[in-house]
């Protein structure tokens, strides 16, 4: 969810790195976040602001600079209820598109094994029956229909990201 970074002034906030979608949501003040790795935490949000376009976040028993020093590179997490969705209808959380079958044309061609983050696109990691993996990227023209009710998406990649290459 979160990346903490440097101290942010004197008395213990931290800048925060933001790896979700939903910082308002997640940063809310009474929050609390499970860290890695885990005898930093649990952390209570006492403030949460944004400064100069970046997250700058407190926390209950970090008081000055060295006690906000002390969790830089922490990784802030949350516990997401299964059946909780994000406010946009475009955004899914990855627990619920791993093991979602996707369907190229009608046919499936595998299921997504994970969510990977990190580069430039979001990617879905599919693999097929015979256990090979594709990897596609997680954008509306390759994967323009998510249902997750119905545990599918179908796909329209580009032709021959699906096929075996010549022997």
């Amino acid at each position: 969810m979160a990346r903490i970074g440097k101290p942010h002034g004197l008395n213990g906030q931290c800048t925060v790195q933001v790896l979700t979608d939903e910082p308002h949501r997640r940063f809310a003040l009474g929050a609390q976040l499970i860290t890695q790795p885990a005898h930093h935490g649990p952390l209570t949000v006492s403030s949460s602001q944004v400064i100069n376009g970046r997250w700058v976040l407190g926390f209950d028993g970090v008081l000055d600079r060295s006690g906000a020093q002390q969790l830089r590179d922490v990784i802030l997490l949350t516990v997401v209820d299964a059946n909780q969705r994000p406010d946009d209808p475009q955004e899914f959380y990855d627990h619920h598109l791993r093991g979602c079958h996707c369907l190229i044309e009608g046919q499936e061609v595998g299921q997504v094994r994970a969510v990977l983050h990190g580069g430039a696109q979001d990617l879905l990691e599919v693999v097929d029956h015979h256990g090979k993996v594709t990897l596609v990227p997680f954008v509306e023209a390759l994967v323009p229909l998510v249902d997750i009710t119905a545990r599918r998406m179908v796909l329209t990649p580009p032709p021959g990201l699906f096929e075996e290459p010549p022997a």
